[in-house]
């Protein structure tokens, strides 16, 4: 995976034999805290030689309720996540939701993500292939990991070959998710990295309230178990206060606890290579 993730901009600590880290808040809330999160995060990984990709969603389009926080503005937004990445000289992802955004996203990202609801919208994956970028398609709730080689295919015949997928846990009935670990091998079968999406995969949708919850408390299990059956990447959303974080909170973990966890994932990972 290291000659596919070198093209990666900014891609640091690939001559280690380790997973690779994607993290940041669920969504841009302010420069600060962005820069605070990228910052905290930056700093482990760079101690602990974790290649690290900084994520923040520069807007929330898939919200329950029509007063959920959705974003500061899309180009203030965008513009706040370039900026960080260039003050840490990291690389950087974010959400696109429909074709039209994979242009304007990619001004300013390195890595284009398309969420699980859209893994399937081909004229997503086209635009976002299309734009050269990275591209990491999370699997869908709703499609079994050999489903996913379709959403390869789609970028790859659109003559870009620089994709990831990513798990991140399948609909149980209606309020719950549980995680197939079988489906990482099968994915990386394909030739892709492959991530687990830790806290998307803890989420608990379709609540009375209009919003999501989640079993922060699962993360660590959850996380080990990824990295015990050879997922390349582990993804986490992280805020120093989720309970006041504006979206995904409920699944969230700390920042304060983030270090620790890596460390136990490196013992893991040493474990089974």
């Amino acid at each position: 995976m290291k000659n596919i993730l070198s093209q990666i901009p900014n891609m640091k600590n690939l001559e280690e034999n380790n997973f690779f880290l994607i993290a940041g808040p669920c969504v841009v809330e302010s420069k600060d805290l962005v820069e605070e999160v990228a910052g905290k995060v930056n700093e482990i990984s760079q101690r602990l030689k974790i290649p690290f990709i900084f994520k923040a969603s520069y807007k929330k389009a898939n919200r329950s309720r029509l007063d959920s926080f959705t974003g500061i503005g899309d180009a203030k937004a965008l513009s706040i996540i370039e900026e960080t990445g260039k003050l840490f000289s990291i690389p950087t992802l974010t959400d696109i939701h429909t074709a039209e955004e994979s242009a304007l996203a990619a001004n300013y990202v390195d890595v284009l993500q398309i969420p699980a609801f859209l893994c399937r919208q081909t004229d997503l994956l086209v635009a976002a292939a299309k734009t050269g970028k990275f591209v990491n398609v999370k699997k869908g709730q709703f499609l079994s990991a050999s489903a996913m080689k379709f959403a390869i295919d789609k970028v790859n015949q659109s003559g870009n070959n620089k994709v990831m997928l990513t798990e991140r846990g399948t609909t149980f009935g209606y309020q719950d998710l549980v995680v197939d670990f079988r489906g990482i091998p099968e994915m990386k079968s394909f030739g892709v990295p492959v991530i687990l999406d830790v806290t998307h995969s803890l989420q608990q949708p379709n609540q009375e309230s209009g919003v999501t919850g989640g079993k922060p408390q699962l993360i660590e299990t959850i996380a080990k178990a990824g990295i015990a059956v050879g997922a390349d990447g582990i993804f986490i959303e992280t805020h120093p206060n989720p309970s006041q974080a504006k979206s995904d909170g409920a699944n969230m973990l700390a920042l304060d606890k983030l270090e620790a966890l890596l460390e136990k994932l490196i013992k893991v990972r040493r474990a089974v290579v």
